[in-house]
């Protein structure tokens, strides 16, 4: 963990009687109080204390990455107000089984009568700064669309997205017949199963968050109940006791949904036998949520929130769970991109190694027209990555515009789809073609994020 700076450390005088500072635990009152009332309704007539839980969760309770220093907070000295406030949240994520340091920024905000002013500008520049200072090599956010393309990010990475079923949709038990799996809350001595199916999930994604065991124990425990980040761990049991899987679910929900979020079974457990009972669990449990809330109407739907691709997804009749849940997508910023290329070259090399383009020799220039990289290659196998800059002589062999390369180096989209939406984006030649495709295939990824 971070350790907390001195009372009240001043970052930068912004001017006009407003001054960028360090959070301290002082502040956890009037942050909570903030985010709950600027996150809630446009009006502020209804703040949202989950989002309010969260952030005194952030500044009161221990947390394995985060202290409360590591909040930004911009206020104005004529009033003691706080005005605008972010945060860093540290992070490891894997690319394909490789670990790098990510900076999240979250619980970003600021007053109207204090917007148009730069202020989370500034703020973003001391997250980069000190995300760098940690090693982290990629910054990723959540966020309002638009907003944080103006930061250096783009949105590259799918966020959300399931499948949704509704009451006449749920599987029933036939008259006598037993429940085959219980379900129960998991434990601390649960959560060495429930990382090793975690870490089999891992498996099957570009891009994943890593957990170690200080992490796993505060997903467990270590939030309040009404945490808008706090998730429901399960395990999914035999009759006999014998754990066959886990899942996870918000501990409200989303509105009239509820959704599992995180759900694994062990290999050899069909995913058919299995999953009627979790979605009567769902169900069940999302009523009496409803019920707690006073929620007049009462559930109005189960989902898997699963991502783009998962196993269930290939196990449950389409009139089970009938609407697509549309994905969303994350902000992504890659400072050091050659860097970043760099780390992740025995990923490029084994796809390289599996591709048409295997043994391949030769440098391949990526042109971004401002800037661009150069990749040198030497029997099949990423020797160098360098910084390499466009001219009109030497414009490279393909060409993306803006930060849209980011959409093939995290499998968002592929070549022909990033080039059918800007035409700027090019390869010069089939064997441009052919090194993009076999560099940066299509592959699904999902986030569970610390937070």
């Amino acid at each position: 963990m971070h350790q907390s700076t001195p009372e009240k450390t001043i970052l930068r005088d912004l001017g006009d009687g407003l001054v960028l500072r360090r959070g301290t635990l002082a502040d956890a009152d009037a942050l909570a109080s903030f985010n709950a009332r600027l996150h809630g309704s446009p009006d502020g007539s209804k703040p949202d204390e989950r989002i309010g839980t969260w952030t005194r969760d952030l500044v009161e309770r221990p947390h394995p990455t985060f202290s409360p220093a590591d909040f930004t907070i911009v206020e104005d000295t004529g009033t003691g107000a706080i005005v605008s406030t972010c945060n860093l949240i540290s992070q490891r994520w894997s690319y394909a089984g490789i670990p790098f340091g990510v900076g999240r920024p979250e619980l970003v905000g600021t007053l109207a009568d204090y917007r148009r002013k730069g202020l989370v500008r500034a703020q973003f520049d001391v997250l980069h700064q000190w995300s760098a200072e940690r090693g982290e090599m990629v910054q990723a956010i959540t966020g309002i669309p638009f907003y944080y393309r103006q930061f250096g990010y783009d949105m590259v990475v799918d966020l959300g997205g399931g499948r949704v079923g509704y009451r006449p949709h749920m599987p029933k038990l036939k008259q006598e017949e037993a429940e085959p799996y219980h379900v129960r809350q998991a434990t601390r001595a649960d959560l060495g199963f429930i990382a090793g199916l975690y870490a089999q999930a891992q498996q099957r994604y570009l891009l994943s968050a890593e957990r170690d065991e200080a992490i796993w124990r505060y997903e467990l425990d270590g939030r309040s109940p009404s945490n808008i980040s706090q998730r429901q761990l399960c395990i999914i049991e035999t009759p006999e006791g014998d754990a066959v899987g886990y899942f996870a679910h918000p501990t409200s929900p989303w509105g009239p949904t509820l959704a599992a979020t995180q759900y694994e079974v062990k290999p050899g457990i069909p995913w058919t036998s299995v999953t009627p009972t979790v979605l009567r669990y769902l169900w069940k449990t999302g009523e009496q949520y409803a019920a707690d809330l006073g929620q007049s109407d009462g559930l109005g739907a189960v989902a898997f929130g699963l991502g783009t691709q998962h196993p269930v997804y290939a196990t449950v009749q389409e009139n089970i769970l009938p609407r697509v849940w549309e994905t969303y997508a994350w902000y992504i910023r890659v400072p050091d991109l050659p860097g970043f290329l760099r780390h992740v070259a025995p990923v490029l090399d084994e796809r390289m190694a599996a591709s048409p383009m295997s043994g391949y020799t030769g440098d391949f220039k990526i042109s971004f027209y401002r800037d661009g990289v150069r990749l040198v290659f030497e029997s099949g196998r990423l020797r160098d990555v360098e910084a390499w800059r466009p001219t009109h002589e030497d414009g490279g062999k393909a060409a993306f515009p803006n930060l849209t390369f980011l959409q093939l180096l995290f499998g968002y989209r592929t070549f022909e789809e990033v080039h059918y939406a800007y035409v700027d984006a090019w390869a010069e030649t089939d064997e441009a073609r052919a090194l993009l495709s076999s560099l940066f295939p299509k592959q699904p990824s999902d986030i569970w994020p610390i937070a």
